[in-house]
């Protein structure tokens, strides 16, 4: 199976999120700040790899686990996605897209913006990780949501 955790940057909530299914980032505690900021894609995703697949890892069930940047139109990414297994003729069941923006929360619009956006990586790494910190618990409650529906 193909999980792929999707919001508008693809480089926090979902680099988070990606870590944490892949017991990288624990579960039940929030990491330090350094942990989130040594993840290898944390805030360093570019123009470039909007709407690219990024692996990160198969998970202790076999599963591959991947992240998106989709901007602001998750059905289009996620219709195109269900359309790639399609084509390929592979079972749309075996591909789930899970959403995390709605643990995304101000702190990490303004810090990822000002890095990602507008290239002040100084001023906004240390706002966007801050904001991850804050909203870790909703992102780690999103992969456990997950990794109880593809449990074998």
């Amino acid at each position: 199976m193909y999980i792929v955790y999707h919001d508008v940057g693809g480089t926090h909530s979902t680099v988070v999120a990606a870590a944490i299914h892949l017991n990288r980032l624990p579960m039940q505690e929030v990491p330090s700040r350094d942990e989130i900021l040594n993840l290898p894609l944390f805030d360093k995703l570019e123009k470039k790899d909007i709407g690219r697949l990024m692996y990160h890892g198969t998970d202790e069930y076999g599963h591959f686990v991947y992240t998106i940047s989709r901007k602001y139109q998750p059905q289009i990414v996620v219709n195109a996605l269900m359309s790639v297994f399609d084509i390929a003729d592979m079972d749309p069941k075996q591909i789930l897209c899970v959403d995390t923006s709605p643990a995304v929360n101000n702190w990490m619009r303004l810090g990822g913006g000002s890095s990602r956006k507008f290239g002040l990586v100084s001023f906004g790494r240390p706002i966007v990780a801050y904001g991850t910190i804050k909203a870790y618990p909703k992102i780690a409650e999103i992969v456990k949501k997950t990794k109880l529906k593809i449990a074998p």
